[in-house]
């Protein structure tokens, strides 16, 4: 697809997800869905062509960053319990439980004991989720470093998108191995049936929008109703009286 079909491709599917949070809302079903990936690979992106079309009642959209200072001492999944949604809920996770196997490995916030048993904590947590009904869409979003470095030269030359620039980012570019090793680790160890990850190469922006909202779709959508909510026959006697 060239770059238009991939713009009418993306206004089709947030129909089409529209149509599936109706069916969600109306059948109390909740979905969970977590973006992780490269710093400027497009998550915020994504989001917001995810979000654009929807109801925003029933949507929750989580960026996570470190602990805050009430929720250190607790278990470390706790602050991810309580923003898990309700019946009729889709939530999204701008990164998620996953910083304990990434940014806490890398940076040591964490111990080696402590983040090696998190993966066996996540599969149980995710396995519990799926089992109480919850549909979990997990996407990486991969990039290449040399495009990582252009979207940042971008963001440098564009007053109005310099703030994005952090040092963190700097910081996480400087230890790109090691980030790299982490991310496959991850993906191998917690990619499961019931919780699989989905892998997007993002070097084209309108593509991996595109693939990132058709696996949404395809994995929210899959054994539900889609037909839309119908009225009540007094409604229905009423427009055929008038």
């Amino acid at each position: 697809m060239d770059k238009k079909q991939q713009k009418e491709e993306i206004k089709r599917l947030q129909r089409h997800l529209l149509q599936i949070q109706h069916a969600y809302t109306r059948d109390g079903r909740k979905a969970m869905i977590v973006l992780e990936g490269w710093d400027a690979a497009g998550k915020g992106g994504l989001i917001r062509r995810f979000a654009a079309g929807l109801d925003p009642r029933p949507l929750k959209v989580w960026r996570i960053g470190p602990p805050a200072e009430t929720e250190e001492g607790a278990h470390w999944l706790r602050r991810f319990w309580v923003k898990v949604p309700a019946g009729g809920e889709i939530a999204v996770f701008d990164r998620s439980w996953y910083g304990r196997v990434l940014v806490e490995r890398i940076e040591g916030f964490a111990s080696e004991d402590e983040w090696r048993r998190a993966y066996d904590e996540i599969n149980h947590w995710e396995q519990s989720l799926c089992g109480e009904g919850y549909r979990l869409v997990k996407l990486f979003l991969d990039i290449t470093p040399e495009e990582q470095l252009n979207r940042f030269r971008d963001r440098y030359d564009n007053p109005a998108k310099r703030w994005k620039i952090t040092e963190d980012d700097l910081r996480n570019r400087a230890r790109w191995d090691d980030y790299a090793a982490a991310y496959e680790e991850m993906i191998e160890r917690t990619s499961s049936d019931f919780a699989p990850w989905h892998r997007l190469k993002t070097d084209s922006k309108h593509e991996a929008r595109v693939r990132g909202l058709t696996a949404i779709a395809d994995h929210l959508s899959d054994g539900v109703d889609l037909a839309w909510p119908d009225v009540s026959p007094s409604i229905h006697k009423f427009f055929a009286q008038n």
